[in-house]
C-alpha cells in the first residue's frame, strides 16, 4: 500500500507509539497482524472526527470491516467502565469534534 493522503485527525507515529501497548493489549495473539495498527487507529480517528459512514472511509485506510472490528474491541468498556479507546485518546490528548458531521447534518435538516 502506498502513502495515503494525510488528514487533520491523524496522529503522528511518535504519538501512536505512546499508546501502542495499550491498544495491542486488547487483541488476543492468535496469528500475526496483517494490518498497520497506526493506520487502523488513524481511520478510527477519521471516523470519529468526520462522522462519516463506515463504508465511506477514504481510500488508503485499511478496509472498513477491519477498522470496525478493531473499533468494536477498543470501545468495549473495561472492568472500570472506561474503554481502551477512551484511555488511548486521553493519553495522547486527542480532541475530537463537539459534534459529529452526522449530528450537524441532522440539526440543519431540523431547521
Amino acid at each position: 500500500m502506498g502513502r495515503r493522503k494525510t488528514y487533520p485527525s491523524d496522529v503522528s507515529r511518535e504519538q501512536f507509539e505512546r499508546i501502542r501497548p495499550l491498544l495491542e493489549s486488547v487483541r488476543k495473539r492468535t496469528k500475526p497482524r496483517m494490518v498497520d495498527l497506526h493506520e487502523v487507529f488513524n481511520a478510527v480517528l477519521y471516523l470519529l472526527k468526520s462522522g462519516c459512514q463506515w463504508r465511506m472511509l477514504p481510500e488508503g485506510f485499511p478496509h472498513w470491516v477491519t477498522v470496525y472490528s478493531y473499533f468494536a474491541k477498543w470501545s468495549a468498556p473495561g472492568q472500570d467502565g472506561v474503554s481502551t479507546l477512551e484511555r488511548a485518546l486521553k493519553k495522547i490528548g486527542w480532541r475530537g469534534p463537539h459534534q459529529t458531521g452526522a449530528q450537524r447534518h441532522d440539526q440543519l435538516l431540523d431547521r
